[in-house]
């Protein structure tokens, strides 16, 4: 996990991947709609796995030139919520139920990268780890753990 783009087109499955990336982003604009006005793009997504780009925007930074902890969080919840379906498929009843976040690392005024795995996905709750970094440096910037509440189905 180094920030490097993963590759994957838009509407190719890969890793036997229960979903597209369209299918992802569809349920972002529909259920997300924070994350999609953030334009958040899903480079890669595979079973269990997902790469995601922030963009930088200035509206991102706070005083000092950092970008703030909560557009973090919000990349890092985004691409674990994308690996969780990646693992599951199409389930956007799936809710955050723990996030924690250790900030490494100033982040350069930049895009963001996000590299989310899933550790274990149960039956009703799925936990979930991302780094992330700013685009184009290996140094990682912060590392999320998060647990989410799968819906029955």
């Amino acid at each position: 996990m180094n920030g490097k783009e993963n590759g994957g087109g838009s509407s190719r499955m890969t890793e036997d991947a229960r979903i597209t990336i369209a299918e992802f982003e569809r349920i972002v604009e529909e259920s997300l709609p924070l994350a999609a006005a953030w334009k958040i793009e899903t480079r890669a997504l595979h079973h269990g796995r997902a790469t995601l780009r922030l963009g930088f925007d200035a509206g991102f930074l706070r005083p000092g030139g950092t970008i703030s902890g909560p557009i973090q969080m919000g990349l890092a919840d985004v691409a674990i919520f994308a690996a969780l379906l990646g693992a599951i498929g199409p389930v956007p009843g799936a809710v955050t139920s723990n996030l924690s976040i250790n900030f490494l690392r100033r982040p350069k005024p930049s895009p963001l990268i996000a590299e989310a795995r899933m550790l274990k996905v149960g039956r009703k709750l799925a936990v979930g780890e991302v780094e992330l970094y700013s685009e184009g440096d290996p140094e990682m910037l912060a590392h999320v753990v998060a647990t989410y509440a799968i819906p029955a189905a």
